[in-house]
């Protein structure tokens, strides 16, 4: 091989990598997000009108 066949490769290896690294912590932040449960919203206090006379 050639250093420029070597660079090449080298550069494609590294694309390889941080696209199985991002894809890896898409899938972990996805999972995450469909696991944690949100804290149910108390309901609201039912209004009080003032008496009108």
């Amino acid at each position: 091989m050639t250093e420029r066949e070597d660079e090449r490769r080298t550069k494609l290896v590294k694309a390889g990598v941080a696209v199985g690294v991002g894809s890896a912590a898409l899938v972990a932040a996805l999972l995450y997000a469909s696991t944690v449960k949100k804290k149910p919203r108390p309901k609201p206090s039912p209004r009080t009108t003032p008496p009108t006379d």
